[in-house]
């Protein structure tokens, strides 16, 4: 079975996590430093704050803009549940807007819409997600102008985007949004094993954040109720978690940081590969915006069901008896029976529902083969002809 995606381990990347186990420190130690300042130089961020998996980057990133009770926040239909479910777990309101037919990331022409309703009706979002779906930036120029009319914060889930650009500038660098979350799951770009990041520009949020994930404790007297006691004293001022990353992982990341651009690289190699194999199938495949070059961590497909015989279920199902782990990114949010109870239904966002029904993930990842995507077009066209 080729998998839709997998994790890239080099020689180096195990011995910078031997030299760790092998230190004085495994957790909370200097790797982490050194990973987040990584990071932060690579993005052109001033700050970087690393966390336990971006699910608590998106969480803690939405605590530090203090989104409550009676706010809400939009995103995209489009996504994973963790980019909807940290509005939920700050006890705001969750709302999406719907999805571009080309690029998959969030409409813009529809956000702008919705705003303009919400203006008028006093329902303003405080926070907007937008996903930088597949590893293309969304147009953030645009979505950041939208900020400034209405008011919002932005959150960049850019947890598919670790080395893409946008306007020549690396995804990350928070040029139009508050802070920015990356993920470092073994099927993304680089990974930790698990893991996450958030960067941003703001002195204000990069100190919460490092309080927050770490059960809201502090050791700056400044920020004390009263005179330290001594040199073991700390203060919990709010309520954090415990959503630290460890020095393992952090040396992993980077190790793999290392090799970021060449992993980005061959991912774009690779889509060009597709390109020229899958051109003649009756599939829509991946656009790229002008502004944005994509990191490419997702590779997905769209059949033309008008010209295929077979149902979107039985191609995919054929494709993986046939030995090529396909996968599907993703089920709409708004879809799932949690989110149905809380009133949305289907129909509600028909262009993310029409591309859920007509979409495929194919692998794609840093070592995967020409001869691998030869195999995986060819057992395309039998299955489509």
């Amino acid at each position: 079975m080729i998998p839709y995606g997998k994790q890239s381990i080099s020689d180096e990347d195990i011995r910078e996590v031997v030299n760790i186990l092998c230190s004085n420190f495994i957790t909370q130690g200097p790797a982490i430093d050194r990973f987040e300042t990584a990071i932060a130089k690579y993005c052109g961020v001033k700050y970087a704050v690393a966390v336990s998996n971006a699910t608590a980057a998106l969480h803690i990133a939405c605590m530090a803009l203090e989104l409550g009770t009676g706010d809400i926040l939009y995103t995209s239909p489009n996504t994973f549940v963790a980019s909807a479910n940290c509005g939920l777990y700050c006890n705001a309101s969750v709302d999406f807007v719907d999805i571009d037919p080309y690029t998959y990331n969030i409409s813009v022409s529809e956000l702008a819409t919705k705003l303009e309703k919400a203006e008028k009706n006093g329902t303003l979002p405080k926070v907007v997600i937008p996903v930088h779906f597949s590893g293309q930036s969304c147009e953030m120029q645009q979505i950041g102008e939208l900020s400034k009319k209405y008011g919002y914060f932005v959150i960049e889930d850019a947890s598919h985007a670790i080395g893409g650009k946008y306007m020549d500038k690396p995804v990350g660098c928070c040029e139009y949004s508050d802070l920015s979350v990356f993920s470092f799951h073994p099927v993304k770009i680089i990974t930790t094993g698990e893991g996450g990041i958030i960067t941003t520009n703001r002195k204000d949020l990069y100190d919460k954040l490092i309080r927050l994930r770490s059960h809201g404790i502090t050791r700056e007297q400044e920020l004390m109720t009263q005179p330290s006691e001594g040199p073991w004293y700390y203060q919990q001022i709010e309520l954090g978690f415990n959503y630290r990353m460890t020095d393992i992982q952090a040396a992993l990341g980077w190790s793999q940081m290392k090799r970021l651009d060449e992993y980005v690289t061959r991912r774009n190699q690779l889509v060009e590969n597709y390109r020229q194999l899958l051109q003649p199938l009756p599939i829509r495949l991946p656009t790229v915006i002008q502004d944005a070059y994509s990191a490419f961590h997702l590779y997905v497909i769209r059949l033309k069901t008008d010209r295929i015989k077979k149902s979107h279920k039985e191609v995919f199902t054929e494709l993986r008896n046939a030995g090529v782990g396909v996968n599907l990114h993703y089920i709409p949010v708004h879809t799932q029976p949690y989110y149905r109870n809380l009133g949305f239904k289907s129909g509600d966002f028909p262009v993310a529902e029409k591309y859920y029904s007509e979409a495929i993930s194919l692998p794609m990842f840093y070592d995967l083969t020409e001869q691998q995507q030869r195999f995986i077009a060819n057992t395309l066209n039998d299955i489509l002809s």
